[in-house]
């Protein structure tokens, strides 16, 4: 793997954090998750480890910011997507079944949110909260466009819905992983379980 030259950290903090950070994502693609330390992240980025914690507080915090990053980039696409579709039922359902099967082939985000790597995920995501913050990030401005357009039920919490569809989406990555994400099941269980919690008692579910 290209190791970067000594001494080219920018003298400007945030770039210098994105230097460090594309670094740490090359280096976590190539040896994975579990056997990258620290000292590689240093040598990739070609400063010593001390360096590396003078903007990151520790491993952890550092691959959780390499998540939010690769979350939000899929969240352009992921928000061009949603607002494609005609209302809100089905803003949410295809919805949550695009952002899952593509967030589940990204190569970071694939190695925490494996099986192998369950302990990792729960350390990094679970604590530090970063899947509901990022599911907040890009669900409550729809969820509020549906509030205004009368689509979605009185009384839906934006922050508590936004930690459920956390876990809804933790759950799809499993499905999602041994069934073909074509199946309309994965479908059918969204429209029948999770839906019902967010649109108004009689609408259409279908």
């Amino acid at each position: 793997m290209a190791r970067r030259n000594s001494n080219v950290l920018s003298g400007d903090v945030e770039e210098a954090r994105s230097q460090i950070l594309e670094a740490a994502e090359a280096t976590f693609l190539h040896y994975g998750v579990d056997k990258t330390t620290m000292d590689d992240i240093a040598k990739a980025a070609g400063v010593s480890r001390p360096t590396i914690y003078r903007y990151f507080r520790d491993r952890d915090t550092l691959i959780a910011e390499l998540i939010q990053l690769r979350a939000r980039k899929l969240f352009v696409k992921g928000t061009k997507f949603v607002m494609e579709r005609e209302n809100f039922r089905d803003q949410l359902v295809e919805g949550l079944i695009f952002l899952v099967d593509h967030g589940r082939k990204d190569p970071l985000i694939r190695l925490i949110v494996s099986p192998e790597h369950m302990d990792l995920a729960a350390a990094i995501v679970g604590t530090s909260k970063v899947a509901s913050n990022l599911t907040h990030e890009m669900w409550a401005p729809i969820l509020d466009q549906a509030r205004e357009r009368g689509e979605l039920r009185t009384g839906v919490d934006n922050e508590q819905a936004c930690e459920w569809l956390a876990l809804v989406q933790l759950i799809l990555v499993g499905r999602l992983d041994f069934d073909n994400p074509e199946d309309p099941a994965h479908r059918l269980m969204l429209e029948s379980f999770v839906l019902p919690a967010f649109i108004p008692d009689g609408s259409p579910l279908h």
